[in-house]
């Protein structure tokens, strides 16, 4: 289902990143490119080691918007340790996912915990409601993330074949 005019992802809400406004579907092509990460363990770690989680944490969200944005994706929202991104283009989404993975393991002894994120992309049409998306879509984009292991990223069989010429070989 489209977003419905003048909604979709222009608008706003409390507790939005100012980002959030950059990226807008046409409504015209309701088919987006879903990721949700999560980071694997971390009600543990946050139980282990609360301080070096604090500066961990803040790391991981930063480098999330930052990928997220370099691959022409925005942050829908922030799911306390993951996020809720989309992208008009699956390769977006994929690349956005791997690079994340890649900058995290390669930086994992910075802050003396390991931040092991698992992410899931699913692409399809949704509903466009008060700055966020919903619908069927998104539930299997979510169910991906959840089967996932730290350092693993899945995809749907849409995304790996609207990605299959972008994807690193």
């Amino acid at each position: 289902m489209a977003p419905p005019s003048g909604g979709g992802l222009r608008q706003r809400g409390p507790g939005r990143h100012p980002d959030h406004e950059r990226l807008a579907l046409s409504t015209e092509s309701p088919v987006a490119t879903f990721l949700f990460t999560d980071l694997e363990g971390s009600t543990r770690l946050w139980e282990q080691q609360p301080d070096a989680m604090r500066p961990a944490l803040a790391w991981h969200d930063r480098v999330s918007r930052e990928v997220v944005a370099a691959q022409g994706g925005r942050i829908v929202k922030t799911t306390g340790d993951g996020i809720h991104a989309v992208f008009e283009q699956a390769a977006g989404g994929v690349a956005a996912a791997l690079e994340l993975q890649r900058l995290l393991q390669a930086d994992e002894s910075r802050f003396g915990v390991p931040l092991r994120v698992r992410a899931g992309l699913h692409a399809g049409p949704s509903e466009g409601r008060d700055g966020d998306f919903y619908g069927p879509v998104l539930n299997r984009a979510a169910r991906l993330m959840s089967v996932a292991h730290g350092g693993q990223v899945l995809l749907s069989q849409a995304v790996a074949e609207a990605a299959r010429n972008h994807l690193p070989a």
